[in-house]
């Protein structure tokens, strides 16, 4: 394993369809604020919602980023987002293949191409 320079985070972001969930995971690879970006099409959530139990059909990004990234992919999803208050988490990433870290942020280091 690799001597990690680098803190890398999992970031985990419901959305309402898989149209806006690839709206979204398409714009913070191409910005280059996240290395990859995978769509589950549909999951099922519960949860309270100003006073209301709710049970709805979400799309889940599970994306792989910098942490040092956050803050600027916060911005980039709460200005895409159809939410008023998106799940938007991060999860440390402990350890990986030295390989797969590198490729994180070399992906998310080079200059922005259309």
């Amino acid at each position: 394993m690799m001597e990690q320079t680098f803190s890398y985070i999992v970031v985990l972001i419901t959305t309402n369809s898989p149209e806006e969930a690839e709206k979204i995971g398409k714009a913070l690879v191409r910005e280059k604020l996240a290395a990859c970006a995978n769509i589950v099409k549909e999951i099922r959530s519960f949860f309270f919602w100003q006073g209301q139990l709710e049970d709805e059909r979400e799309a889940l990004i599970i994306v792989r980023t910098k942490a040092s990234l956050f803050p600027s992919l916060v911005e980039t999803v709460k200005a895409l987002h159809s939410y008023t208050v998106p799940e938007i988490i991060a999860l440390p990433i402990l350890t990986g293949s030295e390989s797969y870290l590198r490729w994180i942020h070399d992906v998310t280091s080079s200059p922005i191409v259309p």
